[in-house]
């Protein structure tokens, strides 16, 4: 059974920073992530926020 993330967001850059939500006592260390570009996206290790690249305004240089 697939359990779908917390919080999705829709980015356009490959590599993204999370600090988890601090306004809700969840963050985290801040933690740099990189989309693979086969997926599509990546998920934080800490509090499983899904970014998702929007591949239609991407920017060049994943």
């Amino acid at each position: 059974m697939t359990i779908p993330a917390p919080e999705t967001q829709t980015v356009t850059t490959w590599k993204v920073a999370c600090e988890g939500d601090e306004s809700l006592a969840v963050g985290h260390p801040r933690v740099w992530l990189v989309i693979p570009p086969e997926q599509g996206w990546v998920e934080c290790p800490y509090c499983d926020k899904r970014f998702v690249i929007d591949r239609d305004h991407a920017q060049a240089g994943h």
